[in-house]
């Protein structure tokens, strides 16, 4: 049997760590069938290196989404590994020490977190656009449910309920071109972005103390990673501007 995602075409950004939710997300897409395409920034050596863990060897194109240059070029570098896209994953965060202090946190601070967490699921998408709406697609992305104000989360609290709002804006204006705008909001994981996060242990707990009641595991990016290669499936064909949680229940349980 073929995967729910053969004959598509993939880009996955955010590959930190081999133990991230993008590594996982790009590992399950291949295994049901998509040609996959990362991104990275920084040390693009080490993306190479984390991409050739996959199952198949996966090209990596620079990309630094607050780099007008990187986005006006996309398309035409990612024309060099493949002739169109089926879906796009946005994998990307970031957010300074003071974002992490609500009182204390500067605009410097704010508009960062909001440029890079939020801003560039629209700028990603655009940028994206020339291959999406050859045959239309799935943009899907990751937030941490920002319905609710969490211990030590702050202004990236914010900039998720700004990548929220971005999606549902973003789903309105591409459905005329077949494309499809989603969130996933994944319950918390001991990665790399989480040492970045004061108070994580605390906000961790929510979970590791009775209140998800499907349970979770802060070491697995796994169900977070199959919710978004579900999204970006055909299995989903009338489903926009949503966010589907996969967080073991935490966020429908009250107080």
């Amino acid at each position: 049997m073929s995967g729910i995602l053969a004959g598509k075409r993939i880009l996955v950004t955010g590959v930190v760590t081999d133990a991230s939710i993008a590594f996982h997300v790009a590992r399950i897409a291949q295994e049901e069938g998509a040609e996959v395409l990362l991104t990275g920034f920084g040390r693009l050596s080490l993306i190479e290196r984390f991409a050739a863990k996959l199952p198949k060897p996966a090209p990596v194109i620079e990309l630094d989404v607050t780099d007008q240059d990187h986005l006006d070029t996309l398309a035409e570098r990612l024309g060099a590994h493949t002739d169109g896209l089926d879906g796009v994953v946005h994998s990307i965060a970031f957010g300074p020490q003071g974002a992490f202090s609500f009182l204390d946190g500067t605009w410097d601070d704010v508009s960062t977190a909001v440029h890079v967490s939020a801003y560039s699921l629209k700028s990603l998408t655009t940028a994206c656009l020339p291959l999406l709406k050859q045959r239309g697609g799935s943009v899907v992305g990751l937030t941490f449910d920002a319905a609710v104000a969490w211990p030590h989360y702050d202004w990236m609290g914010v900039a998720k309920a700004a990548l929220e709002s971005t999606s549902r804006y973003l789903a309105r204006d591409l459905g005329e071109f077949g494309i499809r705008s989603n969130l996933v909001a994944a319950g918390p994981l001991r990665s790399m972005a989480a040492k970045s996060i004061p108070g994580f242990g605390e906000l961790a707990d929510v979970w590791t103390t009775g209140r998800a009641p499907a349970g979770w595991d802060l070491t697995d990016p796994e169900p977070a990673a199959r919710g978004v290669v579900a999204l970006l499936s055909d299995f989903f064909p009338r489903t926009t501007g949503e966010i589907v949680h996969v967080d073991g229940g935490v966020h429908m349980m009250g107080a």
